[in-house]
């Protein structure tokens, strides 16, 4: 079997899905933290050195990059940007991750296209922070604050007009505010959607019933089956065009009014509780797709 590396530091249920999807074509999934892959730079050198690999790989699935310092996430990084050069179909690029992993980046590029994503706020500044909290929240314009690297909703907090300023941030940022006015889906009926994309089109998707405002599955949301056409997956597949991807999950949310909104675009998605709820193969889907066997 020919060996294809798939970066991760903890396989899991998810691992082993695409270990058998990529069995099904023939491939022998090697899993492999970025954090043992180095650069090798002197004569006779390929480039880049991955643990187990004689020589580099024609595919590369990206299913995660491990945090550190910074010098060791640019360096992770690195790693998948020389792959590319060198000629190895990486799978999310390391671009692709860079522009998603950074809530940031993502909000700017959905606003840069015109998408529609709510009202959103990046600065350094603790006073400038707390001027558009003040502001926003004199209007009865709630926000969200959020680390500007997370997933699974941790450390996201809602700031309400009853809830007193200043507010104590430390426990929410590092020195980075990011901003985002909240969409209200529906006191009690709190809900959103994860669409997930390949190659530009959806191809499976799922509202999430929070018993919060909070609608994730890490943190007890209920899965239900949606059509993935029509609006929200036109809207799915214009947003991660917009960052340019391979495949990704993106979170959309319908306020009280009916309006869609993109809320974010993950690179590294889970979709252990989608598979649960759609009947299409999703490893099978993103094995395939990394491999150039869907048209």
């Amino acid at each position: 079997m020919t060996k294809i590396p798939v970066f991760t530091d903890d396989p899991g249920w998810h691992g082993n899905r695409l270990k058998e999807a990529f069995a099904v074509r023939g491939y022998q999934t090697v899993f492999i933290s970025l954090k043992d892959c180095f650069l090798d730079l002197t004569a006779d050198s390929r480039g880049v050195v991955i643990p187990g690999f004689d020589a580099l790989p024609k595919y590369a699935f990206v299913r995660g990059v491990p945090g550190g310092t910074f010098q060791q996430v640019i360096t992770r990084l690195d790693i998948l940007h020389a792959l590319e050069t060198l000629g190895v179909k990486v799978y999310n690029t390391g671009r692709a991750v860079e522009r998603t992993v950074d809530k940031a980046m993502t909000s700017f590029l959905l606003h840069h296209h015109g998408i529609a994503t709510p009202d959103t706020w990046v600065c350094e500044s603790r006073h400038q922070a707390h001027e558009i909290m003040s502001r926003e929240i004199s209007e009865n314009s709630p926000l969200v604050i959020k680390p500007l690297f997370g997933s699974q909703g941790k450390g996201v907090r809602l700031i309400r007009q009853e809830d007193a300023l200043p507010v104590p941030m430390e426990a929410h940022v590092d020195g980075l505010y990011y901003l985002q006015r909240y969409v209200d889906s529906g006191e009690g009926a709190w809900h959103d959607h994860r669409v997930f994309v390949i190659k530009g089109k959806a191809i499976a998707a799922m509202m999430r019933h929070g018993e919060s405002w909070l609608n994730n599955v890490a943190l007890g949301g209920r899965c239900e089956l949606v059509a993935h056409d029509g609006e929200l997956g036109l809207l799915a597949g214009i947003a991660a065009k917009a960052v340019d991807i391979d495949y990704c999950g993106v979170d959309i949310i319908r306020d009280r009014h009916g309006n869609l909104y993109v809320l974010e675009v993950n690179s590294i998605p889970a979709w252990k509780g989608l598979q649960g709820v759609v009947g299409v193969d999703i490893a099978q889907a993103l094995v395939d797709d990394c491999l150039g066997l869907t048209a």
